[in-house]
């Protein structure tokens, strides 16, 4: 069989090196086929078989005037509600087992009403008797008092008006802002969705950034797990106001332009009985594998047994309601290397083998393929980014094709490697070539979403790259008139490093809210161990918006350099090309969409009249410079200037020390 024939998946033809594993790809492709055909006889369609949402929970049907209550248990003894609405009687209103474990009752219209709080009380198959939140509830609330959490009736008399539609696929190349609306706000306490759409967005959108990241959006019992600890799959979380107030932030982004990506968790689940879906009918493999397979130990959590239809329908059921009910744009799929293998990805992938026969959940997989599948049929052009460290090949392109069906992967090597070269090497032993062969180190044909640094880096026992070049001077010496040389140092680095990532790593860029402007402080979540205290769990913009400090220098140079990237629409042009490196200068150039760009890394030379091949005749001017006024820097290159490349394409310039610029032909 020869690579280029049409029984070969397209996958394979595009790297030889998978055509040992030829067949597998060709059997996930067929078995992918197979499994919609099968919903496709069970429910219609994909999108029929994705409304679990609709046909379980609490349901108010106005034409009877009558509450439906239902909820897969199949091992459980005894299902009955309770609530304000019957004083928390676990025998007053028993439901009825039906067909496929399903219990189900229904009530008066006047029984229930809008702000009741609710719970499940269930006698589970191992003789436990416990109170439960409903598997699919639309909202969970927490008791100021008590602290726990019940599900909450929502049925506001008017429904959400959307003013603003959106299309995602007019993003193109994501420029995304991660950010946390709990900490979005300077005050220490909790912040809220209106307060983020009416205070933050319009910074996100001054900056120029095309994408927002929410994360902690899914309800979670415990602040300080970042939302990644999920309890409530379909609840919004209520820490930081209502489902309208959500929408509302939503559609205020999508007013200006700005598409919204949810941070799905369908990689685990909380182990909390509580709370979440954890031996919810009184067995440890409703919702989860069985046994010590159900357990995630890197993350003290449960996982999913995506074998079961049952589970199949209940995750991509909350796919299809974030995007209808929320209108998400699409999804960033938290940890999703310990889904697609067996051992949660504890191993080196160094060799092809570990993808296919050694370890790999093709449960897992195909769950995902159908995942990105119904994406693109409810909400065509939607962005879904795979947070993947393992290197699944194919993790990024068309099921069709072999692939699984996202649209981007985190690049999440790179953010590794500046931790590595900042700890352990001097200034001076950078490698630029070796730091481009990094940056440029990805799959052919899969796009990847670049980053510098990631939300885990700002967190308390770790450091941002700015924190990590400066320390504990950025308290002291960021006064726009004190010439600190650590802190000059920093900002030069801080600038230079994010502009090489952007341009060499990926087809998409990432930022987490605050690392733009060089956010000073960890984030420390409340807990016991700092008496509960929200003093580090916050974002100080009043240190970006005072003129007085070099913040707003750092924010101008970011500001600067996502306006290039639109401007010229860098991400979505062909990888950038290496036009010329000299280690021990510590300078390289490169050319993405017509523009050029120059670093020189080297921490003390300046270069008078460096020359550069670039391949080409042609003026030149300045697009951008790190080392100007305004992003921070000493003001060494003269901006006004032109710069021509002769008849063989040789450019001169000058190049300060610790500095980058973009150029483009005039």
């Amino acid at each position: 069989m020869s690579s280029d024939s049409p029984s070969v998946p397209r996958l394979v033809q595009d790297d030889c090196w998978l055509e040992p594993y030829a067949d597998h790809i060709s059997w996930r492709i067929d078995r992918l086929q197979e499994q919609l055909q099968s919903i496709n006889a069970e429910a219609g369609s994909i999108e029929e078989y994705a409304q679990l949402h609709k046909e379980l929970g609490i349901h108010y049907h106005q034409a009877k005037d009558a509450w439906s209550v239902r909820e897969w248990a199949p091992g459980a003894h005894y299902v009955s509600i309770i609530g304000d609405f019957n004083d928390w009687d676990s025998s007053r209103n028993p439901l009825t087992k039906g067909p496929n474990g399903i219990w189900e009752l229904e009530l008066d219209g006047k029984s229930l009403k809008h702000g009741d709080t609710i719970k499940l009380h269930i006698y589970g198959a191992d003789g436990s008797a416990r109170d439960r939140i409903p598997a699919t509830i639309h909202r969970s609330v927490q008791d100021e008092t008590t602290h726990d959490y019940s599900g909450q009736i929502w049925q506001p008399e008017k429904d959400y008006c959307w003013e603003n539609e959106f299309d995602p696929s007019s993003i193109g190349a994501p420029l995304i802002y991660e950010a946390h609306v709990g900490m979005a706000g300077e005050e220490p306490r909790l912040h809220t969705y209106r307060e983020f759409a009416d205070n933050i967005l319009p910074r996100i959108q001054k900056l120029g950034y095309n994408t927002i990241q929410l994360m902690a959006v899914q309800e979670h019992p415990y602040y300080g797990s970042f939302g990644y600890h999920v309890s409530s799959f379909f609840a919004a979380c209520s820490r930081f106001g209502t489902p309208e107030d959500l929408k509302y932030l939503v559609d205020k982004a999508h007013g200006a332009g700005i598409a919204v990506l949810l941070d799905i968790v369908h990689s685990h689940a909380v182990k909390n009985l509580a709370e979440g879906l954890n031996e919810f009918d009184g067995t440890d493999h409703q919702y989860f594998h069985a046994g010590i397979k159900g357990d995630q130990p890197q993350w003290d959590s449960k996982c999913f047994d995506y074998s079961k239809d049952e589970v199949r329908r209940f995750l991509l059921s909350n796919v299809r309601y974030w995007l209808e009910e929320f209108h998400f744009d699409g999804f960033r799929f938290d940890g999703i290397t310990s889904m697609l293998y067996e051992h949660h990805g504890s191993v080196d992938f160094d060799h092809y083998d570990k993808y296919f026969t050694d370890g790999a959940d093709e449960d897992a997989i195909l769950y995902l393929a159908l995942a990105t599948t119904l994406c693109n049929r409810l909400r065509p052009g939607a962005l879904l980014v795979a947070e993947d460290m393992s290197g699944m090949p194919g993790l990024c392109r068309p099921t069709s094709e072999g692939g699984i069906g996202f649209t981007h992967r985190l690049a999440m090597g790179i953010p590794d490697y500046w931790i590595k070269l900042l700890k352990h090497k001097k200034d001076e032993q950078w490698n630029p070539e070796e730091m481009w062969g990094v940056m440029t180190n990805r799959r052919y044909g899969e796009a990847n979403i670049a980053y510098a640094e990631s939300h885990d880096q700002a967190l308390v026992g770790d450091k941002t790259i700015a924190f990590r070049l400066m320390d504990k001077e950025m308290y002291w010496h960021m006064d726009t008139d004190d010439d600190h040389e650590v802190i000059s140092r920093g900002i030069a680095l801080h600038k230079i490093i994010r502009l090489f990532t952007l341009i060499s790593g990926g087809e998409g860029w990432l930022n987490f809210m605050g690392n733009e402007f060089g956010h000073p402080e960890w984030l420390d979540f409340p807990r016991e161990g700092n008496d509960w205290s929200y003093h580090y769990c916050r974002r100080q913009w009043s240190l970006v918006d005072n003129v007085k400090l070099r913040y707003q220098q750092l924010n101008a140079f970011d500001q600067n350099m996502i306006k290039l990237a639109k401007k010229h629409n860098l991400l979505a042009c062909d990888p950038a090309q290496q036009l010329h490196v000299h280690n021990d200068h510590q300078v390289l150039a490169a050319e993405r969409g017509n523009v050029i760009f120059i670093f020189n890394f080297n921490p003390t030379q300046s270069f008078e009249d460096y020359e550069l091949n670039i391949g080409r005749q042609g003026d030149y001017k300045i697009l951008l410079n790190s080392d100007s006024s305004e992003n921070g820097g000493f003001g060494r290159v003269d901006e006004s200037l032109s710069y021509q490349a002769d008849k063989h394409g040789k450019l001169r310039l000058y190049l300060p020390n610790r500095c980058c610029m973009a150029l483009i032909a005039q």
